[in-house]
């Protein structure tokens, strides 16, 4: 990825050129047998303005959860009946969850659609984001909010691909593995980025290479 496009009116520029185009990964090739049908979600997908250049916010959820427990994941969740729109619903879930104002970002657009295993049906909304002085995470989904340079998750050498066999049937996932700062014990930290995140990378990686 030419390091040009990835500063912010480049970006802005993409995102203004309204041209179809078809995403690489349009969610997971399968679905998990569950009684509910199709749910409507979004997520923020975060571009932190750094003077060394943009970074993508990511968390890392809680053990305990139900869903997704201990992921990397974005910032969002589920639609809820009072949201106005996808953008809504990424907005809210990025205040709730680690304390995003809504004043700190610039939304620049939408992803396509990208449907889980799990059958939520989610609106990746990618953003322009103020560096937040500090952010509050909510301790019971969030157990880590951390960012990685975007040019990183933009370069395709590091998108892995992966395929198993579950039930008699072939399974895919992407994964893009980020050796962050050490901890305060001098640790190397190790976050595993994979499954619907990695996904919607690889699926803006493909916008912007357009």
């Amino acid at each position: 990825m030419p390091a040009e496009r990835l500063q912010p009116d480049p970006l802005r520029r993409r995102f203004a050129d309204r041209s179809p185009w078809t995403p690489e990964w349009p969610g997971d090739n399968a679905r998990l047998d569950i009684a509910r049908g199709p749910t409507p979600a979004a997520v923020l997908v975060p571009l932190v303005q750094r003077p060394e250049g943009l970074r993508v916010l990511l968390t890392e959820r809680t053990a305990h959860l139900r869903d997704h427990a201990g992921q990397v994941s974005f910032p969002g969740g589920r639609v809820d009946p009072g949201d106005a729109h996808a953008v809504d619903t990424a907005l809210r879930e990025a205040e709730e969850e680690i304390g995003l104002a809504r004043r700190q970002v610039e939304v620049l657009g939408e992803l396509p659609v990208y449907a889980t295993v799990t059958n939520f049906q989610v609106t990746p909304v990618v953003a322009l984001v103020e560096p937040p002085s500090v952010l509050t995470l909510d301790a019971f989904e969030v157990a880590e909010a951390f960012e990685v340079p975007l040019e990183f998750l933009m370069t395709p050498a590091h998108h892995r691909r992966h395929e198993f066999e579950f039930n008699g049937l072939p399974r895919r996932f992407l994964s893009m593995p980020w050796h962050g700062a050490p901890d305060a014990a001098a640790t190397p930290r190790e976050y595993f980025i994979w499954g619907a995140t990695a996904a919607m990378l690889r699926n803006l990686y493909r916008f912007l290479m357009r």
